[in-house]
């Protein structure tokens, strides 16, 4: 027995490898769907959330320069500056965004369900924010730093394996958000 327990230790340890860049995290259910890592870029503070220099030119931006403040993380019914979400994306929060002109409560009600399963701080809040934005490609997008999942309708199973990234390539991790 204790012979075998090194080896134990060794595969246990090879198991919870963190540097992983698998974008398929949870088995087999997650294999399906792809969160490819966007480039590195600068993601110093810029003087002002106004900032035109905030993002890293992708649309959505899911990482890059942003303002000094974040936003709480909570359900938002008008749009936020982008430039402070990129902030909570820094700290490892989700972010979960819409653009439904016509209304779309049902599929805001799962982005918000999507919110309920994050990450929780040590103060409770989970650490995810909706909001929506007129500027997106698609009418929802589901982003981690680095990581951005555009759909036409939301998919709470690709939201799921998407959470399982949460803070895995964030500067600054499992910061906390206030609600």
């Amino acid at each position: 027995m204790l012979r075998a327990l090194p080896a134990l230790l060794l595969a246990l340890c090879l198991a919870c490898d963190s540097t992983s860049d698998d974008p398929t995290p949870g088995g087999e259910a997650c294999e399906r769907f792809s969160f490819p890592l966007s480039a590195v870029t600068a993601s110093n503070h810029v003087s002002s959330c106004g900032s035109t220099a905030c993002g890293n030119a992708e649309n959505p931006p899911n990482s890059g320069m942003h303002c000094p403040t974040w936003l709480p993380c909570q359900s938002y019914t008008t749009e936020q500056p982008r430039c402070s979400w990129l902030h909570n994306l820094e700290h490892g929060h989700a972010v979960f965004l819409y653009n439904c002109p016509e209304g779309c409560a049902d599929e805001v009600a799962k982005l918000e369900a999507a919110q309920a399963r994050a990450a929780q701080g040590s103060n409770g809040v989970r650490r995810a924010l909706v909001a929506p934005d007129a500027q997106l490609p698609q009418r929802f997008a589901a982003m981690l730093w680095r990581r951005t999942y555009l759909m036409d309708s939301v998919d709470p199973d690709a939201i799921a394996c998407l959470l399982a990234l949460q803070d895995q390539d964030a500067p600054e991790p499992g910061l906390l958000c206030a609600p």
